[in-house]
């Protein structure tokens, strides 16, 4: 998908994924896993629910979007509450992120609408690029699993995720869950959290 086509989904307000919110699978991993604040890259941030939870949570938070229109909401909504994030427009794809290493990085949607097995490859091994050795990348995915007759995020099997992420990540766990969502039947959603692999 084009940063045209989620630009315009700003502007029409046509946002199901923006739920005001953070998402509550990453409230859960922070939370459970005992994850420590650390530097942390956001990946496709949007409005900025998640990043502004983490830095509230002690993490020093760089949150990126293709979109200006989720970006300028984001910087407004961190002046707004007084939370010391920092978001800039970029293309996690094409461009090196400056902050990096990062011990964290989230994403929430991104990995999953990539179409190819090559290039949820490269993602994965662009976010482990940005890691520390032993980094941690928390990604919520769109569930195959899932048989559904209405619109919804785009989905892959746990083999999907697996064969994409493997080379550079081990995985931690990965867990069938939903995602946070105003719809009375929440997507369901794949919950990964890989940790990079050590360097040889």
């Amino acid at each position: 998908m084009t940063e045209e086509h989620f630009n315009k989904r700003y502007e029409l307000g046509n946002t199901p994924w923006d739920i005001g919110k953070p998402d509550f699978n990453l409230i859960q991993i922070v939370s459970t896993m005992a994850i420590e604040p650390c530097k942390a890259l956001d990946i496709g941030c949007g409005t900025g629910n998640n990043s502004l939870w983490l830095s509230q949570n002690n993490f020093d938070v760089l949150g990126i979007d293709t979109s200006e229109i989720a970006i300028q909401k984001a910087l407004e909504e961190a002046s707004k509450t007084n939370v010391k994030c920092t978001f800039f427009v970029s293309n996690f794809l094409t461009n090196k992120i400056e902050g990096a290493p990062f011990g964290f990085a989230f994403d929430r949607g991104c990995f999953h609408a990539l179409k190819s097995d090559e290039d949820r490859k490269i993602f994965a091994e662009n976010v482990a690029a940005h890691l520390l050795n032993d980094g941690l990348w928390l990604s919520i995915v769109g569930n195959a699993d899932e048989q559904r007759d209405r619109p919804g995020p785009p989905q892959l099997t746990a083999r999907d995720i697996v064969n994409s992420v493997e080379p550079y990540f081990e995985i931690q766990s990965l867990v069938s869950s939903y995602f946070g969502s105003n719809h009375p039947i929440p997507p369901r959603a794949w919950v990964c959290l890989m940790r990079k692999r050590s360097l040889k």
